[in-house]
């Protein structure tokens, strides 16, 4: 394909990409690159919608080199549903969202397992090991197996239970860690350094690829939207390489010519419970602090200090974007009326950033007639906790 080398976003040191790699020297993720004028004229956007629904139609731009290594279960092309009864009501009639609750593990992260395990296969690597809040974890556990990779997952004890049942299933090397994702990449970290090169650290942006499979998601809202781009993204931001991922999308996409030099703004949406990133835009910081005691509902959005902060950061502020936290009743609220007036049951995460919406739309952030595309990056049954079955009548 049309992969050309790794790229260090922060100090711009270039490494090959034809061996498992993590982080740059510098402690900064890498970037895939990519020969985008060879792209420009090996496909046409118009022949994407030949291909199958899934997010391998844009082989040209994902960096697995043989398609004998590609790892499936029909990921990607997940629908954009449009939300006109609560939209119209938080004065948002052109509201959107893309569900990635329908991907084969239930959340967006099979995106990045599916392109994430392909090339590690491809390159080599036997076993990965990770921390996860849940759902990330149940991802790689099942694409790995499907590939034939061992896997240890390492995840807080107060992770989504069906996360665990996942990995489980799939028959990873599960590991419960009581405390945090931070605490969760402690351990991985001391297992794969004991492992003399035998496990390969799949974390979090601590390498490459996975970033790739989610960014397939910023090149299907452009393409179901007709090759348009809407005025603003809003993604719920813990690790933050959907977001991340969005942004690379779009500028591949502007540099393909593909779509025209405007680009939505995006949109980080953190708990008020665990926003480092929301606190570093304010204060105009490069980096993110710690934040101490993170806590909420929205678990998959409880990253204390995500390694990606400067690139979350950077993509906020070059396409003119902000960062909003939003606390847990507001969040529960607007994913009981969602669900009453969509009949959508979204992930808390998902849901939080509907109030970031409407949030933003009352202050006038969001402006009257503006095109809002929000990501529910998971299945709300994975969460059953969120809807209150107590009091219905026995009959």
């Amino acid at each position: 394909m049309h992969l050309t080398h790794l790229e260090c976003p922060r100090c711009g040191r270039e490494r090959p990409a034809d061996e498992p790699r993590n982080l740059c020297d510098c402690g900064s993720p890498l970037l895939a690159r990519y020969d985008l004028a060879a792209v420009a004229a090996s496909v046409t956007p118009e022949q994407f919608g030949l291909r199958p629904a899934d997010l391998w139609r844009y082989r040209e731009l994902l960096p697995v080199v043989d398609p004998r290594f590609v790892t499936t279960l029909g990921e990607g092309w997940t629908p954009l549903l449009r939300a006109p009864a609560y939209g119209a009501e938080i004065g948002i009639p052109e509201l959107i969202v893309k569900d990635e609750g329908l991907a084969p593990t239930g959340s967006f992260k099979a995106r990045g397992a599916a392109v994430g395990v392909s090339r590690a296969r491809e390159l080599g690597v036997e076993r990965i090991a990770m921390p996860t809040n849940g759902n990330a974890g149940a991802a790689w556990a099942t694409y790995a197996t499907r590939a034939g990779l061992g896997a240890t997952i390492a995840m807080p004890l107060d992770a989504p239970t069906v996360c665990r049942r996942e990995c489980v299933a799939a028959r990873a090397d599960l590991r419960l860690v009581d405390g945090l994702i931070s605490d969760a990449g402690r351990w991985v970290a001391g297992l794969v350094a004991e492992s003399g090169g035998r496990i390969f650290d799949a974390g979090t942006l601590r390498e490459p690829y996975r970033l790739e499979g989610k960014k397939t998601m910023g090149y299907e809202i452009v393409e179901q939207l007709g090759w348009q781009v809407p005025d603003v993204i809003i993604y719920p931001t813990g690790g933050g390489v959907g977001l991340i991922g969005i942004h690379k999308a779009l500028h591949e996409l502007r540099e393909l010519g593909w779509v025209e030099d405007r680009l939505p703004r995006l949109v980080a949406v953190q708990s008020t419970g665990c926003a480092p990133i929301v606190r570093a835009f304010a204060a105009g910081e490069p980096r993110a602090t710690p934040w101490a005691d993170a806590h909420t509902l929205a678990f998959g959005i409880t990253v204390p200090s995500p390694l990606g902060d400067e690139l979350i950061l950077t993509a906020l502020r070059d396409s003119g974007g902000t960062a909003v936290a939003v606390d847990d009743a507001a969040i529960l609220a607007d994913l009981r009326d969602f669900a009453a007036r969509e009949g959508l049951l979204l992930c808390p995460e998902g849901a939080a950033c509907l109030t970031a919406a409407r949030q933003l739309r009352a202050g006038g952030w969001i402006r009257a007639g503006e095109r809002v595309v929000v990501l529910n990056t998971g299945a709300g049954l994975k969460y059953p906790e969120t809807v209150d079955v107590s009091t219905v009548p026995l009959v």
